[in-house]
């Protein structure tokens, strides 16, 4: 009786499921973008965020926020909120439905339901022609926490993003229940040939930038990951030191600026949702 065969690999070449017609809703205008990117601007915020902190910050609609590389590789963790209602914020699992497990140039930050609209564009990335740009900007993993360390170590560590973007947001109105899935900027990570969650050194450098465009107002915040680059191991058998983590840490620089009049033609802050449900149950009336 001969052996069965060995499965052959199985190739992922499908398209992919959230698609939209020519011209729909995942159709973006990349020359307005484009205009954007390159348009008159003028500073109207600046501020460094030190080496395992955060800062919270707002940002009116039709700015851009550029996020950067100082002295040295840095990750950091990114959540946004509409300002007027922080009920409404971004949507890391749904994002990567409708663009891709990370983020580059022209892709949205999609916000929750039931508002579900772009909170802001991606109008510059300097690391999107990187021979590893497809796992740069990270959707896949969230944000470190006190919680999982406990978990892991037996040990309590309070420098964690999700207890930075925590303590960021607080002079807000915000509380731990409002951080969210983030969006891990700068950082290189993905699946490996095990369907494992990994995370490698980040590539970027001084210099590097980040830039997105608001499309409504937004409270932002960010935390500069406490494993810096992630060159060396959080957890684990390999763990470093917590002095031998700080030795990869760096500052993440924060711009705002006003654009240009002429380069926002044509441009609206999009609307929510156009569904508005039934009787309030949002068409599920059939399971009254």
């Amino acid at each position: 009786m001969s052996a069965p065969e060995e499965p052959s690999p199985r190739v992922y070449t499908r398209d992919a499921a959230y698609r939209s017609p020519p011209g729909g809703a995942l159709d973006v205008d990349r020359a307005l973008y484009d205009r954007i990117a390159v348009a008159e601007r003028r500073l109207v915020q600046e501020f460094e965020i030190p080496v395992r902190s955060g800062v919270a910050w707002e940002v009116p609609a039709g700015h851009v926020v550029r996020l950067h590389q100082v002295d040295g590789p840095q990750v950091g963790d990114l959540n946004l909120w509409n300002r007027h209602d922080p009920r409404e914020r971004f949507w890391a699992a749904r994002t990567r439905q409708l663009q891709r497990s990370s983020m580059t140039t022209y892709d949205r930050f999609w916000s929750t339901l039931p508002h579900l609209r772009p909170l802001a564009t991606v109008v510059t990335d300097t690391l999107a022609d990187h021979p590893d740009a497809a796992v740069i900007h990270d959707l896949l993993g969230t944000r470190c926490d006190p919680y999982v360390n406990r978990m892991l170590t037996g040990e309590d560590f309070d420098r964690h993003c999700h207890s930075n973007l925590t303590r960021a947001v607080l002079p807000y109105g915000l509380t731990e229940y409002d951080v969210h899935d983030v969006l891990n900027v700068f950082q290189l990570a993905g699946l490996n040939h095990e369907h494992r969650y990994f995370m490698d050194a980040c590539p970027a450098r001084p210099g590097d930038v980040f830039e997105f465009f608001a499309e409504v107002d937004l409270l932002c915040a960010l935390s500069t990951c406490p494993g810096g680059d992630l060159s060396v191991h959080m957890w684990g058998p390999e763990a470093a030191s917590t002095q031998e983590q700080l030795e990869h840490c760096h500052p993440l620089g924060v711009q705002v600026f006003a654009v240009d009049d002429d380069a926002l033609a044509g441009w609206e802050p999009p609307a929510r949702a156009s569904y508005r449900g039934a009787d309030g149950l949002h068409g599920l009336h059939g399971l009254r």
